[in-house]
């Protein structure tokens, strides 16, 4: 058991907390967020209302609900088991979808080192598919490599993009932002709608922050506290890491760009610094994939151990790695990639952001409705109850904004996506009934 003087202050997991949401999201956002303009930072104003909303939300659940299974858990409390299989399977699936995205993103900042990258999109397309496989071997050694490679590499992105948003504004130019303010003439309603699912995937992964209140001091004060305060400082780095890059480089020459903040730097320093900045990018990247592959492995095995998921995503080898489900996954992962390829690297990235976005909001949705009844049950006062709801639905209802933004083509898959999964637990209840048949 961790003692009282080892346990985590709420500064500690405030850091753990941004540190978690700040890997490899923001790395090609600048570029996308171009193609709005700089008005995309009202997006960010409104995602950081709602991100906030949906950390408190989600360390009140955590709190709350004693069981194991995170979200899935969280949403069986008020939807039932049916509940707890969709939300881990669609965030299974937005998983696989992130780590193809990571890897997309890896690929354009890796194209400055290998021009023959972005030759021919089948260039491209095998450049990912390296990355992935190598990736998902990496992690066939088990989860202590894993998780040290992945804690010092997040920081290649980390220093340079929070640096940006602080040294950056002495090569602030008012003049090329306020050319880049709205280059298309979106009214303001649609230039938020534009960046909501842009500026929500940089703060995706908010949910594990009350995944660490046994190792936290006063759990029921700083875990809440540590989820506002780790998401507020996260939210103040992307805003004034993307804003000062959009008054620095021209916005057409921005959203042409797969490796924004390399061009940035290069711009701001030289060619050599921005090369440095582009390569710490790319290990970042690297770590990151690494950390959400393993992840993934790990939901699986959770689910199968439940016997939600089929039973060879739980076989473990020696060094105690989930390898069978791990080639399931990287199988979908090729697949995805291989559907997905396009001629333009940034094209392939928004396609799978607004993919990604669309179907974690499913488990989002269906667990921070749970919080209702993780209330009643735990009787709390009712001016807890009170803030507890106000806030939650706010985080639902702005999930369901963020839903609404991705668009049609990825509200379209990603619900399909979402049906086959009931398929699937179509068959997890009929063997359930049998089995409870055959017992009386």
């Amino acid at each position: 058991m961790t003692t009282k003087s080892k346990k985590m202050g709420v500064m500690d997991l405030t850091v753990l907390v941004a540190v978690n949401m700040m890997g490899s999201g923001i790395i090609m956002l600048p570029a996308s967020l171009a193609e709005t303009g700089a008005i995309s930072v009202l997006s960010w104003m409104v995602t950081v209302v709602g991100a906030m909303c949906i950390a408190y939300t989600f360390a009140r659940c955590g709190a709350l609900c004693k069981r194991s299974g995170g979200m899935s858990a969280y949403a069986s409390e008020a939807h039932g088991k049916s509940a707890f299989f969709i939300a881990s399977y669609t965030y299974y699936i937005c998983l696989v979808i992130s780590c193809v995205a990571i890897a997309v993103s890896a690929t354009g900042y890796m194209a400055p080192f290998a021009p023959w990258i972005n030759e021919t999109p089948v260039h491209t397309f095998l450049t990912v598919v390296a990355i992935l496989v190598v990736t998902m071997v990496a992690n066939f050694k088990g989860p202590k490599i894993t998780g040290r490679i992945s804690n010092i590499t997040v920081w290649g992105i980390i220093i340079p993009v929070a640096g940006l948003s602080i040294i950056g504004w002495f090569w602030f130019d008012p003049t090329i932002f306020s050319s880049a303010w709205n280059p298309h003439g979106l009214t303001t309603g649609g230039a938020i709608s534009s960046g909501i699912s842009l500026t929500l995937w940089a703060f995706l992964g908010v949910e594990s922050a009350g995944a660490n209140s046994d190792a936290v001091e006063n759990p029921e004060r700083n875990v809440p506290l540590a989820c506002l305060f780790g998401t507020g400082f996260a939210a103040i780095v992307y805003i004034a890491s993307t804003t000062v890059i959009q008054g620095i480089i021209p916005n057409a020459e921005l959203a042409a760009s797969n490796a924004p903040f390399g061009l940035v730097f290069a711009k701001m320093f030289n060619p050599t610094i921005g090369m440095v900045v582009t390569g710490l990018a790319v290990i970042a990247c690297i770590g990151s994939l690494l950390g959400w592959q393993f992840t993934n492995a790990q939901v699986s095995k959770s689910a199968a151990d439940d016997h939600l998921f089929p039973s060879i995503f739980s076989k473990l080898s020696k060094d105690d790695a989930p390898i069978a489900g791990m080639l399931i996954m990287l199988v979908l992962e090729l697949l995805l990639a291989s559907m997905t390829i396009s001629p333009n690297l940034l094209k392939q990235f928004n396609m799978l952001l607004n993919l990604a976005v669309f179907i974690n909001m499913v488990p989002y949705v269906l667990s921070m409705t749970g919080l209702q009844v993780m209330l009643q049950k735990s009787q709390v006062s009712a001016s807890e109850y009170r803030i507890a709801s106000i806030v939650s639905t706010a985080a639902v209802l702005y999930s369901i904004y963020g839903v609404y933004s991705c668009g049609v083509e990825a509200v379209f898959g990603g619900t399909i996506i979402t049906m086959i999964g009931y398929i699937f637990y179509g068959f997890i209840a009929g063997r359930e009934k049998e089995q409870q048949l055959s017992q009386r």
